[in-house]
């Protein structure tokens, strides 16, 4: 379901929709239109929630958002998605107002099973209110990263960030504090 409210640049989209997918896209939410750039792969029993105000930003690159077979992605109201690829295997959830960069890319699961030994393996994805992940970011797995932290251009996140925590590097480390992010735009 489009909001009759969202951006009419919406219809540039690529969907790609199984059957018992659920798509559901908040008022002013908007997108470019370049043909193709907004991607949405929702497999059976999967959904996709764009919550109020977001903006997907495809200028740098497509934005890809993938939820896979009973999977849940969800995008708080406000937030930012520049140019990245979020993957849902299991839950990833994006706060309000949180930014993610050109490049980003969000994984609950590994993406293959490695051998018959060593089977994928996933656990949830939570990024907080007032977040911004820079350019190049890679989280994996099970990692909830805290309300207003930031984390570095080009890190590896594998373990959590607190609420504040400025972290970045590979993997990534919290290294300082950030302030309150509920004004920064």
């Amino acid at each position: 379901m489009v909001h009759p409210g969202a951006s009419s640049n919406l219809a540039s989209a690529r969907f790609v929709l199984a059957p018992d997918a659920r798509v559901t896209i908040g008022p002013g939410v908007v997108t470019e239109r370049i043909p193709g750039a907004l991607r949405l792969l929702v497999e059976a029993g999967a959904s996709v929630e764009v919550e109020a105000g977001v903006w997907l930003r495809t200028e740098l690159g497509p934005v890809v958002l993938a939820a896979f077979e009973g999977a849940r992605l969800r995008i708080g109201p406000d937030a930012f998605l520049n140019g990245c690829h979020v993957s849902a295997k299991h839950s990833v959830s994006l706060g309000r107002r949180a930014f993610v960069g050109p490049g980003v890319r969000i994984f609950d699961a590994d993406q293959h099973d490695l051998d018959a030994d060593t089977p994928e393996r996933g656990a949830p994805v939570t990024v907080g209110d007032h977040t911004w992940i820079a350019s190049d970011a890679t989280v994996l797995r099970g990692v909830t990263i805290g309300d207003h932290a930031v984390v570095g251009t080009r890190s590896l996140v594998t373990r959590d960030v607190p609420p504040h925590g400025i972290a970045y590097g590979v993997p990534a480390q919290v290294r300082g504090r950030a302030g309150d992010r509920t004004a920064a735009r």
